[in-house]
């Protein structure tokens, strides 16, 4: 009986709301009024079936994240479609959920890691303050959230159910194993040439560093797969993916990924060892080292390529040589916005220039003897290193902050790994930590966390090590009792 009451008034007021939005729109000779009942009409039963079927817009979101392309509706307006829509309609999903049932998530709220967030967010906030665009800080803010609440959140609550550890693998690995077959199918009719790389990325990748960065990333998670499959038939079909994803990155051409590659097995060995932290310590005492070294004495201005000879090689290993030499295009540009990027953290210290606001900034502060053939920029790209940016635009706290996140992260996956006593979940422990170090080793020479590639990779990581040290304390009571 309330379902045939709610019926009769439903069409009541679905009746009513377009006589008088068309009543509305003939006065005002405004059409777009009409749009506003069917808007209405729609609403809650769209609201209904995203509550009912959160989990199944979850497997939806990862499946579609190899697949989405970049659209911009404005200049100043863009969206990567599909998967962009469906973050922000499970941004709304899960914090309704907060609100209604916030119980479930009490085991991600005592995380280490959602305080890591809520850290970084403040601090965005805090930025968003004192930036001269507050508008373009807001903007970053706002995507940074509807990234986060689904992909660490959403991913904590649902991988509390260890099968859910296979269906993200498989979610994502497949649909991105089909963008590397298309891509070599359509490089092969160029003859696997170095330059029509790109044009077999379209839509689905920016570029050819996109592409094989994910690709790269991907390749623990596949041999995670491979491990943990038990039919001989399934296993040598996983074993065919594994051989094309692997002809795929080398054709990619990729300097980036394939040093990503060399690390992840240099990761795999740290991990194992259980010296990563060291590794990690040795590291950024000699990138300090090595900057000090640099900016002691101007010694920096040695790095200047000569502009006439710093070119774009269409032969890859003529592009190679340029590169060992340091006289490669991509990289002499790298050093022309790093040299940039240092001297706006000195300018701004502590809250940066603002989200967003890189392009719009560094031109004043960039050398002339480092300026290359391609530095008017005209893609509006980045700094293209990731911890960078984050100082030129949200400060040193900032990068301090994240930093400290990203080392968290690498040595939570290692610990994991040492305490589990489940194969399982050692397993997956030892695959994010070879991930996120390849990604911490990419995002190095470009800022791939802002896409919604890597970016969606690495918080997704973050919230499978939630549920996994989750995992882990379950298991520890078990075997306490």
């Amino acid at each position: 009986m309330p379902s045939i009451i709610y019926s009769k008034w439903f069409n009541w007021f679905a009746i009513g709301s377009f006589f008088l939005c068309g009543l509305w729109s003939l006065l005002t000779q405004e059409p777009y009024l009409l749009v506003v009942p069917f808007i209405v009409i729609t609403a809650f039963p769209l609201f209904q079936f995203i509550v009912t079927k959160t989990e199944q817009l979850y497997w939806l979101l990862l499946v579609v994240l190899p697949l989405s392309t970049e659209y911009n509706f404005t200049p100043s307006l863009g969206l990567d479609l599909p998967d962009e829509p469906l973050l922000i309609i499970l941004s709304i999903t899960v914090f309704a959920s907060i609100l209604y049932q916030p119980a479930q998530y009490k085991f991600i709220f005592a995380s280490p890691i959602f305080r890591f967030i809520i850290a970084l967010l403040t601090w965005m906030f805090i930025s968003l303050y004192y930036a001269p665009n507050q508008w373009l800080a807001l903007k970053y803010i706002l995507a940074k959230s509807w990234y986060i609440l689904p992909l660490v959140l959403l991913t904590a609550l649902i991988h509390q159910r260890s099968s859910n550890f296979r269906k993200t693998s498989l979610y994502i690995c497949i649909p991105m194993l089909l963008m590397v077959v298309q891509a070599l199918i359509r490089h092969a009719f160029y003859g696997f040439d170095f330059v029509a790389i790109k044009k077999t990325m379209g839509p689905f990748f920016r570029n050819h560093v996109n592409y094989s960065a994910m690709l790269v990333c991907l390749l623990p998670i596949g041999l995670l797969i491979h491990q943990f499959t038990h039919p001989l038939r399934t296993k040598k079909l996983i074993e065919i993916g594994l051989g094309i994803a692997f002809i795929g990155l080398f054709f990619a051409y990729s300097r980036g990924a394939w040093l990503a590659l060399i690390i992840g097995m240099m990761a795999y060995w740290f991990i194992k060892k259980n010296i990563l932290g060291k590794t990690i310590l040795i590291g950024m005492i000699t990138i300090f080292i090595a900057f000090v070294a640099l900016i002691n004495n101007n010694r920096f201005m040695r790095l200047a390529p000569e502009h006439d000879q710093t070119i774009f090689h269409e032969n890859f290993s003529e592009h190679l040589n340029a590169t060992i030499g340091l006289k490669d295009i991509s990289n002499a540009e790298r050093i022309h916005r790093w040299v940039a990027g240092v001297r706006m953290v000195a300018e701004k210290p502590w809250t940066g220039f603002g989200a967003n606001s890189f392009y719009n900034n560094y031109q004043p502060y960039t050398a002339a003897p480092f300026k290359t053939w391609v530095s008017n920029n005209p893609e509006n790209s980045t700094v293209h290193n990731y911890f960078l940016l984050i100082a030129i635009e949200q400060g040193i706290p900032a990068l301090l902050l994240f930093t400290g996140f990203f080392i968290y992260l690498l040595l939570l996956s290692q610990q994991l790994y040492h305490q589990f006593q489940n194969n399982y979940y050692r397993a997956i422990s030892l695959g994010l930590g070879i991930m996120l170090l390849m990604i911490a080793s990419l995002n190095f020479t470009s800022d791939l966390i802002e896409t919604d590639k890597i970016g969606g990779l690495f918080w997704l990581a973050a919230g499978i090590l939630i549920s996994l040290k989750h995992h882990q304390q379950i298991e520890k009571e078990a075997l306490a009792g």
